[in-house]
């Protein structure tokens, strides 16, 4: 079993359509938000028991003091196969658009990632089992949610689900502080999949030396590079834009 946790996970979890859900537990005293009231009658009428208890119980059961009084306990979450997503892709109408994280340690990286992936059209997140953050609690309340909506998957191996991506005619771009390219001059309008390194090491050399591309993110400013989440909505942006143009339904 795991925890959601914050109004908008909590919402994002019921609205998924999400089996599993056995408790919503609320917080004791104040004036509720009318939100509430929704979400205990879906909880109900999931067959979940809603209890209310004192804050500091909510507390010790998300493990945060940050969850806004509302705490639900749910199934584990379900991680997709690759063949699973990529299916689902074949099916959407679109050229597959993925996203490859190598090494993203910090749950709210990913959190945040996972949130931008679902709002620009991505079909589905990697992440490697080994080394990197999972779908937690915390994930899930950085993303507001997304993870309840996005297809995710963990891999044994990331440079052989890139050879698998090969083979199924889908391109990876790494971005990388000194890559070769600027990202907004790689054609990001077909299969592709974009490379995201973690927070210290970046992309490991093996899974660079597989991708296809490896682009940078042109900067004005001082600082070096840019995090994980930041570079990842740039890129997935840049790529949301580019498809936007090819069909019409172009973005600002």
């Amino acid at each position: 079993m795991r925890v959601v946790y914050g109004m908008n996970p909590v919402r994002e979890l019921f609205r998924s359509g999400a089996e599993g859900i056995t408790e919503l537990w609320l917080a004791e005293g104040g004036d509720r938000p009318r939100a509430f009231a929704d979400l205990e009658k879906g909880a109900r009428d999931r067959g979940a028991k809603v209890r209310t208890a004192p804050r500091t119980k909510l507390d010790r059961l998300a493990g945060v003091t940050q969850h806004q009084g509302i705490v639900a306990v749910v199934a584990d979450y379900r991680y997709r196969e690759l063949d699973e997503i990529l299916a689902a892709a074949g099916e959407s109408g679109r050229p597959p658009l993925l996203v490859l994280l190598d090494g993203v340690e910090d749950p709210h990286n990913l959190g945040a990632i996972v949130r931008s992936a679902h709002a620009l059209g991505a079909h589905g997140v990697v992440l490697p089992r080994d080394r990197a953050a999972g779908v937690t609690p915390s994930a899930a309340k950085a993303s507001a949610g997304a993870v309840e909506h996005m297809a995710i998957a963990r891999v044994t191996n990331l440079v052989r689900c890139i050879e698998e991506l090969r083979e199924a005619g889908i391109w990876t771009v790494a971005t990388v502080p000194d890559g070769d390219q600027e990202l907004r001059s790689v054609d990001l309008r077909g299969p592709i999949a974009l490379v995201m390194g973690g927070e210290g090491q970046g992309i490991r050399p093996l899974v660079r030396k597989n991708c296809d591309h490896a682009v940078r993110i042109p900067m004005l400013g001082k600082v070096g590079s840019l995090n994980a989440s930041a570079a990842g909505a740039i890129a997935l942006y840049e790529a949301a834009r580019q498809r936007g143009e090819s069909t019409g339904k172009i973005l600002p």
